[in-house]
């Protein structure tokens, strides 16, 4: 009989560290599902809710824009481009991947529409994970200023018309 042995890491080696943990504003019933250290020592914590970023920050998975995992950087901006976050991670593990996943999750509806005065807005509606109502965003063409209050109106009546059509 051949017997190979499976050299395991320990659980404890990717367990979040208590202190961590408890300086995290959890929701009730919000559990980890994954965890990164940044360069400075710091940690990006996933939930099945929100991504927690040192700050502390908790920036709930609906209202993240767009996250991209490039060259160890985590990049992460809010919707409306109210916020971006760049945090260089020591050791990834699955967060990058748990991020992406989670942000995408989060879209119900996404189109893109060309407005009479030129230019475009993509529409995204997306639904947080307690399942509520849709929250939509505008997200404007380069070189378009989203606080334009005329392309504000025209962004608006594509939504309405969009959810006419589409019942949302």
């Amino acid at each position: 009989m051949i017997c190979s042995l499976v050299r395991m890491r320990p659980r404890w080696i990717n367990r979040l560290p208590g202190e961590v943990r408890d300086s995290l504003s959890l929701e009730r019933g919000e559990h980890v599902l994954a965890h990164a250290v940044t360069r400075d020592g710091s940690y990006a914590v996933a939930t099945g809710v929100a991504l927690h970023l040192p700050g502390p920050k908790r920036v709930p998975w609906e209202r993240i824009e767009h996250a991209q995992w490039e060259n160890g950087w985590l990049h992460v901006r809010e919707v409306g481009g109210s916020a971006e976050h760049h945090l260089r991670l020591a050791e990834p593990g699955a967060l990058p991947g748990i991020v992406q996943e989670r942000v995408t999750a989060t879209i119900v509806f996404s189109h893109h529409d060309t407005l009479p005065g030129g230019g475009g807005v993509r529409i995204v509606g997306r639904r947080s994970t307690s399942g509520s109502e849709l929250r939509w965003a505008f997200v404007f063409d380069a070189g378009l200023d989203p606080a334009d209050p005329g392309l504000l109106a025209q962004a608006e009546q594509v939504l309405e018309n969009l959810r006419r059509q589409t019942g949302l």
